[in-house]
């Protein structure tokens, strides 16, 4: 109950009270402990009428007319056409889910309900008076039905008295014939809906056909070409469009350039170039063009729940080049429809088969587990935060969510075994391995809470960001362990912390935020700590990387640190300070080094970080106007390694945040920059944290 209660109040006060949808002018010069409860009940009043009218969110909160001289009644939505109907809503809020049930809440609203019938809207305050006078106006063209909404924030059921309050009521009204009903709404139900409003809608394509053919069974299915235009046009329904898919388009690459490049320079060669695309859908409407010869015509279908599962990145590619060039429009591109009505897992296997003949990562299959789909629900409901699953999903911003990958990450870190730490070390691929000696189920079988991994996301991120600025005070061996330590570290961390609470309900973040401001100190003291137990364990020969990913090892250094046997001091710290050197040595180029070790993969997304506050303010609304400003692939090219998804075009990444700042129009901007520091691959590193960890040791 409590955690329906919490669900419920984060989706009205997002919906209804942060957006300004609802009129809240009366309660401004209200006390925080008056004002909360009274918004959160005009929401609520909304939330009843959506459900009941299935309207949007903006003319439900129009109807609400809650307040001084509201006559008993919350909200009056009327319901005019062929079918009218009035509903006349009460709400009752209570921050514990246990809203009282109480005969003069009927009363009052009954009361209300008569002054309407008379005719006597004076009563009414301002937004209640208009509504009042249209529902009797529609109440007098005739039977008119009228529903007693009564929405209270409770489990139990209402209490008997209450109910013979409505049905006395009722016997009033209905003397004359039955036009007075009720409608009792309790939390179960209001939880319910604001679940369902949170799930994408489905999708509905129209596509034309020809030539084509049809496949009867054990599927109805369809195979045959369209036009390029209507494949640019599916696109408007955004990442809906491929909610089935194990992944989202992932933007330019060099590969979808070549595509953009055919589409536009020799548009009559796509349908052969190209592979074209697979939709899976749960209905289709078919209209042929001739009852005789119908495949000697094109054939105009309407698919229903539909979702594009292979082509993503074809279905983008046509898109951005008749944005280029409307003469792409010509090309033809082979479309394959599968209708699989309820057969969820055979959409699955249908999924997962069709992407088979591409390279997939194991990441990617992970779309289709349900406890991503769950976690992504309750992320949205619990916390309003986002959660990116698929490979090619814009990464959410660091303060409105995380990765899949991030999460694992910091789940993985938190496991009371340091095994996990030790194992993603050297890869993250083995977080996505299944099986009894997989990682990815010990980390979200049984589903993990979402305080957990949200707060498991902080600490690991303020580990990260504490020894970014740590590293500059280290050489050799210390500076190593900070390089490729960082999971190792995080590990150690969580098992000093208080974790007891970790996973309990906190929607104010209090723990997080008081463990975090925890994190400095311990990383500060850990550092040299670890470095020196390594080296009375291993000898100060052992090559640091490979003992932060030996499992072994790992144990028996993390046994040493937190029983006290390497506790560290002065004298320790010293040993692995930076001593300032007689002559710099420069670092390796990072690119150079993730071009040699193979550490990305072609197309490997990366997002934009800003970590100036100056700079934050600079870009902001600039990179806001277009999500793909903040976005880029990578490309193994060592002088311009950034293909930036807003141009398609390649470049190193100083010169892209050069460019950014200036398109940006910020004027005083720095005269340089460490590029490679502002663009971050899915695990949250940057591009020079990813290769100074894989570095080896000096």
């Amino acid at each position: 109950m409590a955690v329906q209660v919490r669900q419920v109040e984060a989706a009205l006060r997002s919906v209804y009270v942060e957006s300004g949808l609802l009129d809240l002018s009366d309660l401004e010069d209200k006390p925080e402990e008056e004002r909360t409860p009274r918004e959160l009940s005009r929401a609520l009043a909304a939330q009843a009428v959506r459900i009941v009218t299935g309207w949007s969110p903006r003319d439900a909160a129009a109807s609400v007319i809650d307040g001084d001289a509201d006559q008993g009644i919350d909200a009056i939505a009327v319901i005019e056409g062929t079918n009218p109907h009035i509903f006349l809503v009460q709400a009752k809020w209570s921050k514990n889910g246990n809203a009282k049930s109480e005969r003069s809440a009927v009363m009052e609203l009954l009361a209300g309900l008569r002054l309407i019938d008379d005719e006597d809207f004076t009563p009414f305050n301002f937004r209640g008076r208009p509504l009042a006078e249209l529902a009797k106006t529609v109440m007098s063209q005739g039977p008119v039905a009228v529903t007693q909404v009564i929405v209270l924030m409770r489990a139990e059921p209402v209490t008997a008295g209450f109910l013979a309050a409505i049905e006395g009521g009722e016997d009033e009204f209905n003397r004359h014939g039955s036009v007075l009903g009720n409608r009792i709404i309790l939390c179960a139900e209001v939880w319910t809906s604001v679940r369902e409003d949170m799930v994408p809608r489905p999708v509905d394509l129209e596509a034309e056909l020809f030539p084509w053919f049809p496949i009867t069974v054990p599927y109805e299915s369809y195979q045959g070409v369209v036009q390029a235009d209507q494949v640019a046009d599916w696109v408007v329904h955004g990442s809906g469009l491929f909610n089935l898919n194990i992944r989202n388009p992932l933007g330019r690459t060099p590969i979808n350039n070549e595509m953009i490049e055919t589409l536009i320079g020799e548009p009559a060669n796509f349908w052969y170039f190209n592979n074209g695309v697979t939709i899976l859908c749960e209905s289709v409407e078919r209209v042929q063009q001739s009852m005789r010869s119908p495949q000697s015509r094109p054939l105009r279908l309407t698919l229903k729940n539909a979702s594009v599962v292979n082509g993503a990145q074809t279905v983008r590619s046509v898109a951005e080049a008749l944005e280029t060039d409307e003469d792409a429009a010509s090309a033809q591109v082979g479309v394959r429809i599968i209708v699989t009505g309820k057969a969820v897992e055979f959409a699955k296997q249908a999924t997962q088969a069709t992407n088979r003949q591409n390279r997939v990562e194991s990441r990617d299959f992970i779309a289709l587990d349900p406890v991503q789909a769950a976690i992504l629900e309750e992320m949205r409901a619990e916390l309003g935060l986002d959660y990116s699953v698929r490979r090619g999903e814009l990464e959410p911003e660091p303060d409105t969510g995380c990765s899949v990958v991030e999460a694992a990450c910091a789940l993985a870190c938190a496991h009371p075994d340091s095994q996990y730490a030790a194992r993603m070390s050297t890869t993250l691929d083995v977080l996505w391995e299944r099986g009894a000696q997989g990682i990815y189920d010990i980390l979200f079988r049984p589903q993990p809470g979402v305080y957990l991994l949200w707060n498991a996301v902080q600490i690991l991120r303020q580990v990260r960001r504490t020894l970014h600025d740590l590293r500059p005070r280290y050489e050799g061996r210390g500076a190593a362990l900070a390089d490729h330590g960082v999971y190792l570290l995080t590990h150690l961390v969580f098992q000093q912390l208080d974790t007891e609470a970790i996973d309990e309900p906190d929607p104010r973040l209090e723990w997080a935020a008081q463990a975090c401001s925890q994190v400095g100190s311990l990383v500060e003291t850990l550092l040299p700590t670890v470095a020196a137990v390594i080296d009375a364990l291993y000898s100060d020969r052992s090559q640091i990387r490979s003992v932060c990913a030996d499992v072994d090892r790992c144990r028996e250094l993390t046994e040493k640190v937190l029983t006290g046997a390497g506790a560290e001091d002065s004298t320790v710290r010293a040993k692995y300070r930076r001593v300032p050197p007689t002559k710099r040595k420069r670092r390796p180029n990072a690119v150079s080094v993730i071009i040699d070790r193979g550490l990305l993969d072609e197309g490997a997304a990366l997002t934009l970080v800003t970590p100036l506050a100056a700079e934050i303010e600079a870009t902001r609304d600039w990179l806001a106007a277009d999500p793909r400003r903040a976005r880029g692939t990578w490309v193994s090219h060592r002088s311009r390694p950034i293909l930036w998804s807003a141009d398609g075009q390649q470049y190193s990444p100083s010169g892209l945040i050069m460019k950014i700042w200036e398109q940006a129009g910020w004027e005083k901007h720095p005269v340089a920059v460490q590029g490679t520091a502002r663009w971050t691959v899915e695990s949250g590193e940057t591009l020079t944290d990813l290769a100074w960890r894989d570095l080896l040791d000096q």
